[in-house]
């Protein structure tokens, strides 16, 4: 069977479904790099694309870096291989360098992994109200078992724990609202042009009334500010991913963790959004150990309308060969 990094069209085929990932603000902040044997594909962190308001230590770029890494090691699976992942091979001298991936020999792969991969296009972050039609028991626990397939735990907070951090997350988005930074950063990365980045307008969902839902909303920064409002589910289905640790480790699992929930959700016509801002103004290291693990992801479930993908950059100016 021909090797997935053999052709350009079989790397062109993974990157492409790699950078189908979600990643923070759309800012898409992955380079791939193939080796001169045609052997190992690479995946770095593009460090001019991170955000220093609101990830100044780097994790909203790593998970989002391992969402693509999952896509890429569901794309190698597809073509009879397996992803044989080495993660920070060389921290030391290139921390840019996330991880090395090889493709060997296997069996084809399963059902599952060959819909997850279909689903891959389709797969939408969903800023869109949501019904109030409640995500059944059996796709809950499937959600809850992707993330372990990862290492990684989600939970789904009942009604008192999704009310307390509803009101967290409220203050946290007040706070970054008020911030000409974080309205500066936000700015950069709405773009009121088309361009292969960033979150453009048609993507922003209605502006959020302040009486429901705090969802983050992206026309703060541009003439959209006074677009149609909405006070969002005022009872939503809530999931939280969390790891042990809170280092680039831990956050590169959890984005991979992350990609096999929304995919998995996407196969069963579930809806799903982030709601991070808790995490965008928190900004400092939390490495004290915690009783339930470290959050490193909140994500609205449900069932909304249909939606259309963000722009991806072109397949040439992500990849190249040494």
């Amino acid at each position: 069977m021909l090797h997935p990094f053999a052709t350009r069209v079989g790397v062109r085929r993974l990157v492409t479904a790699a950078i189908a990932a979600p990643s923070v603000h759309n800012t898409q902040p992955w380079l791939f790099r193939l080796d001169e044997d045609a052997s190992v594909l690479e995946l770095h962190a593009d460090l001019d694309r991170r955000l220093p308001v609101i990830d100044p230590r780097g994790r909203a770029l790593h998970l989002s870096c391992g969402a693509a890494l999952f896509n890429l090691r569901v794309a190698i699976r597809v073509t009879g291989h397996r992803p044989v992942v080495e993660p920070f091979p060389d921290a030391a001298r290139e921390p840019a360098l996330l991880a090395s991936v090889r493709a060997v020999d296997a069996t084809m792969p399963s059902p599952v992994q060959s819909e997850l991969y279909a689903t891959i296009p389709h797969r939408r972050t969903n800023r869109q109200p949501f019904g109030k039609r409640r995500v059944p028991q059996v796709v809950r626990d499937e959600l809850m078992a992707a993330a372990r397939e990862e290492g990684v735990a989600l939970s789904l907070p009942g009604p008192q724990t999704t009310a307390y951090l509803l009101g967290i997350i409220a203050a946290a988005d007040a706070n970054l609202a008020a911030d000409p930074a974080y309205l500066d950063e936000l700015a950069r990365w709405t773009p009121d042009r088309a361009r292969g980045d960033g979150i453009p307008w048609y993507a922003f969902g209605p502006r959020p009334t302040g009486r429901g839902l705090p969802v983050r909303d992206f026309g703060l920064a541009g003439p959209l500010a006074g677009r149609e409002a909405d006070d969002f589910a005022a009872h939503p289905q809530l999931g939280v991913l969390l790891t042990r640790g809170d280092g680039p480790q831990d956050w590169l699992r959890a984005g991979q963790a992350l990609q096999r929930v929304l995919l998995t959700a996407a196969r069963r016509g579930v809806s799903a959004s982030p709601m991070t801002q808790l995490l965008d103004a928190r900004g400092d290291a939390t490495t004290d150990p915690r009783p339930h693990g470290h959050i490193q992801s909140v994500i609205r479930f449900g069932y909304g309308p249909l939606v259309p993908g963000t722009p991806r950059r072109p397949f040439p100016e992500v990849l190249e060969r040494v």
